[in-house]
């Protein structure tokens, strides 16, 4: 039963590493480029590509949630840190350490 829930939380780094990536891009590079060099198209695509993310982000959460039967509270500072940048980066060293217990 040990090899889903590794899988899950493994999926969970890589969606929540490239959502993040993503979500950073969208801040840091699309918007200053729509706004100083009126360029939305920038921000259309990646803002497309960001939300699909964030949407599988969410559904790993919740497979993650399903295998591994968090808590209440660790499920919302798993939502909550797909709204802060960067805070997917800092979750990420918990699912490490939740890997290597497995």
């Amino acid at each position: 039963m040990t090899k889903p829930r590794i899988n899950a939380l493994q999926q969970l780094r890589v969606i929540g590493i490239t959502e993040g990536i993503s979500y950073l891009f969208l801040l840091l590079i699309a918007m200053p480029l729509k706004y100083y060099y009126d360029l939305p198209l920038v921000v259309k695509y990646n803002g497309w590509v960001h939300g699909i993310l964030f949407i599988i982000y969410i559904a790993a959460v919740l497979k993650a949630t399903w295998l591994c039967n968090w808590s209440l509270l660790r499920i919302l500072k798993y939502f909550i840190a797909s709204l802060i940048p960067l805070a997917t980066f800092i979750l990420d060293k918990e699912l490490r350490k939740d890997i290597s217990v497995l």
